[in-house]
């Protein structure tokens, strides 16, 4: 695997997210004009309780078949087919449960429990979207981002359609599984249009699977509750309205994740090739990733922290600008979030996924407590703050008290040292030179 390859990858990556993070951002800040704040709230409200099934959805596969791929070639056929037909299953419980919990949780609520409901079978399709990392260990994503680019032009103009006309809230509540549909679909022709091989299931491969992601599971499960808790509670202590201000503001910071989400998931099978061949650019390529992602989120945090009234303005309209202060505390989250996504795969790497549940339980235990301490007086920016605090205590702090974690804590450091950065910046324009 060369550079080459691997920037070709991110290209490919970069260029198709970024039209369809543009479509996304203006047609889903049309969709929270229509919406307001309130029904706004409830699409944010049941998109969180579908993010708390995606982990059990996934069963820690989405962290571990990369390598799985890299480790064993000659049983990709087996190893991905597997791996989704334990993820259908899962996602038919899940949508279950989720149904469950919403109805019981939100019992008087019928407009709720409905959008709930419709936004519930997207899981189904979305166990799916595990097919992406089979391109991504071929170093083919050109494929899955074209697709995404094609599918997400359907789907804006399904939204755009909807406003005009003038749809209930109801019809909003399937844009994701329209979404998840269409791309499965794509991914499945694709996939066999390459030629990959036939997909079949093993219970011997399913087992081994569960022994290796287990961690992944609990570990994803919690990771997701201090990233949706916080909705769950807005929503139970101070309304929809609320929860619409704290989802736009969230929405906004996440406008470049595409970037970050791009060049680590290029990077991660090049990592894996490089530890398992015990090749010295294994931890540069760590710390080169640390440094990457870190001053790009440190940039975005500073542009959003001073422009925050401009973005809200733009986006969502004045009726939203109660998000401002929230977006200005919630942005700085990404950088210290994307430190324990890079962590996550030193870890696996180096076949400690029993820190994995560890690290996320700490993180929720911290989310939970300072959410019930700061939600009640401060609302929606007691809640960034929690996530805030959360993200930096759980992926940052909380490295430096564990001595298992000395060695990636050695390789942030490095990567995050300005003189990694103008190291970087030199082989760039050396190699363009």
């Amino acid at each position: 695997m060369n550079n080459r390859k691997i920037s070709a990858n991110v290209k490919w990556m970069v260029a198709c997210k970024i039209i369809q993070s543009v479509l996304q951002l203006i047609v889903g800040a049309l969709c929270a004009r229509y919406l307001g704040p309130h029904d706004y709230g409830v699409i944010g409200y049941a998109a969180s309780l579908i993010a708390f099934a995606v982990p059990l959805v996934q069963l820690g596969l989405y962290a571990t078949v990369v390598k799985e791929l890299v480790d064993a070639p000659e049983k990709e056929g087996i190893i991905m087919g597997t791996s989704i037909i334990m993820e259908v299953l899962s996602a038919i419980v899940c949508i279950v449960l989720v149904n469950a919990f919403s109805f019981s949780a939100n019992i008087n609520e019928h407009q709720t429990i409905v959008v709930c409901a419709l936004s519930s079978i997207s899981l189904l399709f979305k166990s799916f979207e595990l097919m992406q990392r089979w391109f991504q260990y071929k170093l083919q994503s050109k494929y899955p981002s074209v697709i995404a680019v094609c599918v997400y032009v359907i789907v804006s103009a399904y939204r755009i359609f909807l406003l005009v006309s003038e749809k209930s809230i109801y019809w909003f509540a399937l844009v994701n599984t329209l979404e998840y549909f269409l791309m499965c679909a794509a991914l499945i022709f694709v996939y066999y249009k390459l030629g990959a091989k036939r997909m079949n299931f093993s219970f011997s491969v399913a087992r081994q699977l569960i022994h290796k992601s287990k961690y992944y599971i609990l570990s994803a499960v919690m990771v997701n509750v201090f990233q949706n808790t916080d909705r769950i509670m807005l929503k139970m202590m101070m309304g929809d309205t609320e929860n619409g201000y704290y989802t736009a503001a969230v929405t906004a910071s996440c406008v470049a994740a595409f970037l970050y989400s791009a060049i680590v998931d290029s990077m991660r099978p090049v990592i894996f090739e490089y530890r398992k061949k015990l090749d010295e650019r294994y931890e540069k390529n760590l710390s080169a990733l640390y440094c990457i992602t870190f001053y790009i989120t440190l940039a975005q945090g500073i542009g959003f922290t001073l422009f925050a009234n401009l973005i809200i303005k733009i986006l969502y309209g004045a009726e939203y600008l109660s998000a401002v202060p929230v977006l200005r505390i919630i942005v700085w989250q990404i950088s210290f979030s994307y430190m324990g996504t890079i962590r996550n795969i030193w870890i696996l790497a180096e076949g400690k996924q029993r820190l994995v549940w560890k690290l996320n339980l700490c993180g929720v235990i911290v989310n939970i407590l300072i959410n019930a301490a700061l939600i009640p007086k401060f609302g929606a920016r007691g809640a960034a703050f929690a996530s805030f605090a959360t993200q930096m205590f759980t992926n940052f702090v909380l490295g430096f008290l564990l001595k298992q974690l000395k060695d990636n804590n050695r390789l942030l450091l490095a990567g995050i040292h300005p003189r990694t950065l103008i190291g970087l910046i030199g082989e760039f324009f050396k190699s363009r030179g």
